[in-house]
């Protein structure tokens, strides 16, 4: 064999070695809520981000809480959540580079169309809850620290009606985990809390005709586009303290030095910019739009 040879043999070897190298590298791990894969949104979104970029992106899907808890640890390399108090928390204490503002939609309190609690039509989203807890109606809760389940608290902390802490073990990924929330006092008799995602919480609560707190996300594919169809129905919604933002957080590499905070932030401008905020909005599902851009004005795209 010539030394030509012999030197091109070595490079292909070379080049098949790093092949796979290279191909892991472009692999971005990403914790983000159920409720944002639930939508199908992601469908839509990370297609064309591969296709723009050469960055795959695996997807782990869990309530917010947790997504958040996978940053802290280290074992992802960006975040996508909806709890906007605490993904600021994770910033100031250095876990997270920045927070990019994504999307928002809202919350609504679904009911039966019975409505027992009389609350269709309430704008005010702490009347609503007040008149499920004087009812005969039951309320079904995530209660598995998401997005969501932090925003139920907040909105119970909202009404009159005497609160309590109470703890809960819940499983997750077969592993038993202890949460403590805030709910009702005294209402084991119509509070339920489930420890499931939204998707399993809508279908439970449907089940038993009764309330819960939903992202109208998941409420709209749940409706209209699933089959057979749930017959919860919107009762509350329209409320400011029911918005609902969505945050993209690249995990910092000064705190996790294997992070790929490079592709993190690539993806955290891409969905900020005018292309991924237009996805979002032209997003659509039944024909209903379910986010709205958030860091481009839709007016703008």
């Amino acid at each position: 064999m010539t030394m030509t040879k012999v030197i091109l043999a070595g490079m292909a070897v070379l080049l098949m070695a790093a092949g796979p190298v290279h191909a892991e590298d472009k692999v971005l791990t990403m914790s983000t809520t159920t409720s944002t894969q639930a939508s199908g949104l992601l469908d839509i979104l990370l297609p064309e981000f591969k296709k723009d970029t050469g960055i795959d992106i695996k997807v782990i899907a869990k309530g917010t809480g947790a997504a958040i808890r996978d940053g802290m640890d280290g074992n992802v390399d960006v975040i996508f959540v909806h709890a906007k108090g605490r993904e600021e928390k994770f910033v100031e204490e250095a876990y997270g580079t920045k927070r990019y503002a994504v999307m928002h939609n809202d919350f609504v309190i679904l009911g039966p169309p019975a409505d027992p609690a009389g609350i269709k039509g309430l704008e005010d989203a702490s009347a609503a809850l007040e008149k499920i807890a004087e009812s005969d109606g039951q309320f079904i809760s995530r209660g598995d620290d998401s997005g969501t389940h932090t925003k139920e608290q907040i909105l119970w902390k909202s009404t009159d009606l005497k609160l309590a802490e109470q703890t809960q073990t819940i499983v997750k990924k077969g592993k038993d985990v202890e949460i403590t929330f805030t709910s009702p006092a005294d209402s084991d008799d119509w509070y339920v809390s489930i420890g499931q995602g939204m998707g399993k919480t809508i279908t439970y609560a449907d089940e038993k005709e009764a309330y819960t707190l939903a992202d109208r996300g998941t409420f709209i594919k749940y409706k209209y586009g699933k089959t057979p169809a749930i017959d919860l129905e919107v009762l509350t919604a329209g409320d400011e303290a029911l918005s609902n933002p969505y945050g993209v957080i690249p995990v910092n590499p000064e705190k996790y030095s294997h992070v790929k905070y490079d592709m993190a932030k690539t993806f955290a401008e891409w969905i900020t910019s005018k292309k991924g905020q237009k996805l979002i909005n032209d997003y659509r599902l039944e024909g209903k739009q379910l986010f709205h851009p958030d860091a481009i004005d839709a007016a703008q795209l």
